[in-house]
């Protein structure tokens, strides 16, 4: 009975993965809802840059670094800037995609886990975007930054008069950012590899990146890696046995009673 039980108990044991066309549904909508809702807080122009002027100038009051020492560094060649600029405009969603569809197909558990926390975080953040505009650094003339994707390209933003496919005004927290760390995150928890650490340098060069190209405060990943703590603890992470796959639990060694138990039935 033992023996003709375990299978089925191995299958109960692997996590099913969501229906494929219910995510897609779920995903493409949880986008459309964030995409129009930031465009409700656009247009906030005269709120969003008292709001810049405070942001920056806690910055200063709490002696933070200023953002200008990392720009600084992306302007000491051409094409650092412009692979900043790109990273910026490119990296952002296709990590966020190919994270979740990894740990779709390999991790289904820490796939329903990990787009639970992105969006719990990303209505948090919409949340914010709507009582709290914000215009970045690159627009404020206080910070002495320089709009590097507009002088050195390539830039995903035209002019915020005409921009209506996005509200700049929607620099904190900064989802770059939270999306990031989360990646991360994710891949540390739902990996065994030694190395596993080092995809932290994802969230890390995203910080540099958003800071250096004057599209984000410090204050902006500040907030977006609250949000995600907050997240991380009121969504519980899938159990893992360590040094097992994802989804399968590890065998109970069998006893000698259980062996010769097992031989007596067969007979």
């Amino acid at each position: 009975m033992n023996a003709r039980t375990e299978p089925a108990q191995a299958e109960l044991d692997i996590p099913a993965r969501p229906p494929i066309v219910r995510e897609l549904l779920l995903v493409a909508g949880l986008f459309l809802v964030y995409k129009f809702g930031r465009q409700l807080a656009a247009g906030h122009t005269g709120e969003a840059f008292r709001d810049a002027h405070r942001v920056w100038d806690v910055e200063r009051w709490l002696r933070l670094p200023g953002e200008g020492a990392v720009q600084s560094l992306l302007l000491h060649g051409d094409t650092v800037v412009r692979v900043a600029n790109a990273y910026y405009a490119t990296v952002h969603f296709p990590a966020t995609a190919a994270f979740l569809i990894w740990l779709y197909l390999r991790r289904p558990a820490h796939y329903v886990w990990a787009r639970r926390v992105l969006a719990a975080v990303t209505a948090a953040a919409l949340a914010l975007h709507l009582a709290f505009p914000l215009a970045p650094p690159r627009m404020l003339a206080a910070t002495g930054l320089l709009d590097t994707a507009r002088v050195y390209g390539p830039s995903v933003y035209g002019p915020p008069q005409t921009d209506h496919l996005s509200n700049q005004f929607a620099a904190m927290p900064s989802l770059h950012f939270g999306w990031a760390l989360m990646v991360a995150v994710g891949l540390v928890v739902a990996t065994r590899s030694r190395w596993r650490g080092l995809w932290l340098l994802h969230p890390l060069v995203t910080l540099l990146v958003i800071v250096g190209t004057a599209n984000h405060y410090w204050l902006d990943a500040v907030v977006a890696a609250t949000l995600l703590g907050v997240a991380l603890a009121v969504v519980p992470a899938p159990r893992r046995t360590a040094g097992t796959p994802a989804g399968h639990r590890a065998p109970r060694p069998v006893s000698a009673g259980e062996r010769q138990a097992l031989v007596g039935a067969g007979r």
